[in-house]
């Protein structure tokens, strides 16, 4: 059967993938559109192993929230270049990444990988996620999602430089109302900012507080200065340090960074707010996500790339 330029536009727009590609796809099938479809897929889970080495450390953190505000979803979907990432049909994908990760059962990326992929039943995740990387061209990864559900109260959205960083914030509260929100807002773009590692000092385990305080004496051991101070002295500095480090990870305990005094923590925030609008407020945790964080990025200039390229 002859492959017409119709056929081969057709397919084009049906699967995203290349001209040439397409009319390798119909001449290979004899112009069968469903099997055309299926022979790029098994291209594009070829090129997908193919480009599997390359680092993927771009991308975008996507946010979903439900229409009652009772639970959301962030999702980090990685590519290789944030030109990718600016790229519409890479967001379009990432924004269906987040739609299967809310509605999924499962907290494990495997068995979500393993799932039927909801804008397409004949595949998976993993194979319309190798679908993607044929037609964009780049290797790419769903790295990781968590949802938040909070029955009694709300979650709180944000995102932060363009999908760089997505927040949530769990908020337990008998009133929902603007001002409740904005704080919750607030709440988020601090931690969106100042990245801290534990909600409140309630989830540091006491090992890790017990390590920190060995570390400290044995600084202060080692200066022969401090040292010589009595115990209980040295027991105030070891205290007032672990508290110092407490205000820099634990969201409730950092300086609020909207505070007119400069002074006012997270937590006395919550509770102005709280006593201001008569509700009984509750900060249950955060989840953020950054792009990229913990990946060891390639570091190649271009003329690198180009002299390896010849050199092969």
């Amino acid at each position: 059967m002859a492959v017409t330029a119709a056929m081969v536009k057709e397919l084009r727009e049906m699967s995203g993938a290349g001209m040439m590609d397409c009319k390798k796809a119909l001449t290979a099938t004899e112009g069968d559109m469903d099997k055309a479809i299926e022979f790029l897929r098994e291209k594009g889970l070829a090129t997908a192993q193919k480009k599997a080495g390359r680092i993927a450390a771009e991308g975008l953190c996507k946010v979903l929230v439900s229409d009652d505000d009772k639970k959301a979803v962030v999702v980090e979907v990685n590519a290789e270049t944030d030109f990718v990432a600016k790229n519409e049909k890479f967001q379009g994908y990432v924004a269906q990444v987040a739609e299967q990760a809310m509605a999924t059962e499962t907290a494990d990326i495997e068995a979500f990988m393993n799932e039927t992929w909801k804008f397409d039943s004949s595949m998976t995740v993993a194979t319309a996620l190798a679908a993607q990387i044929a037609v964009i061209g780049e290797n790419m990864n769903i790295r990781r999602f968590q949802q938040v559900k909070e029955e009694n109260g709300f979650v709180a959205p944000y995102t932060h430089m363009g999908g760089k960083i997505g927040v949530l914030v769990d908020v337990e509260t008998d009133v929902v109302n603007d001002a409740v929100k904005e704080m919750a807002k607030n709440i988020a773009m601090q931690a969106a900012a100042l990245n801290p590692k534990y909600t409140s000092r309630d989830e540091i385990s006491e090992e890790f507080i017990a390590h920190e305080k060995e570390i400290l004496l044995a600084q202060i051991q080692n200066d022969p200065k401090e040292a010589s101070k009595p115990e209980k002295v040295i027991a105030g500095m070891i205290n007032g340090r672990i508290n110092k480090e407490m205000k820099e990870i634990c969201l409730l305990d950092q300086v609020y960074v909207k505070a007119e005094d400069g002074k006012q923590s997270v937590a006395k925030y919550v509770e102005e707010v709280a006593k201001a609008n008569s509700a009984k407020i509750t900060i249950k945790g955060f989840v953020r996500f950054e792009t990229g964080e913990g990946i060891e990025k390639k570091n190649e200039d271009f003329a690198a790339e180009v002299a390896a390229q010849m050199g092969k």
